[in-house]
């Protein structure tokens, strides 16, 4: 698994200040509904729903948000650079800027987890951190992400 698998380009965004976890699911919503054909209210839903279980802030300034929905066929990513980082309960205590989510088939086991730990592995670099954060054009944002994969696929 790639992540230009599961991440489109124009899954991609930079955007302004949010202000609540909330708004930033919403965010991720909408751009799931314009990219990927999804009702935005049911991954907003089930993006709440996860998160409610505990924060998917990982640290250093990364979060993953994920969920599973009915009706989705395959694993498919977002990634959103915040200009503003807002706090996301993580676990480090630290604000959140980069949020790489996850939407994956309700029956989805290994599929999900395989992309779970992918992206994970991948935002765990502190030089690719910084080339995100480094850059606010969502061409160039998923150019990183995607040039990242030979070095971290699964």
């Amino acid at each position: 698994m790639q992540l230009s698998e599961i991440l489109k380009p124009g899954a991609v965004r930079s955007v302004g200040q949010i202000t609540s976890k909330k708004r930033l699911f919403q965010e991720l919503a909408d751009l799931a509904a314009a990219e990927y054909r999804l009702n935005a209210s049911e991954v907003l839903d089930a993006l709440q729903e996860r998160e409610s279980l505990g924060p998917t802030g990982v640290g250093q300034g990364v979060a993953l948000p994920h969920a599973r929905l009915h009706g989705l066929e395959k694993v498919v990513g977002l990634f959103l650079r915040l200009e503003k980082p807002m706090d996301f309960d993580a676990v480090d205590r630290q604000p959140v800027d980069l949020v790489f989510a996850l939407l994956a088939p309700e029956s989805s086991g290994v599929d999900h987890l395989k992309a779970l730990a992918l992206v994970s592995r991948t935002l765990r670099d502190g030089d690719l951190r910084s080339k995100l954060r480094a850059n606010d054009n969502p061409s160039a944002l998923h150019a990183v992400l995607a040039a990242a994969q030979g070095i971290k696929a699964a």
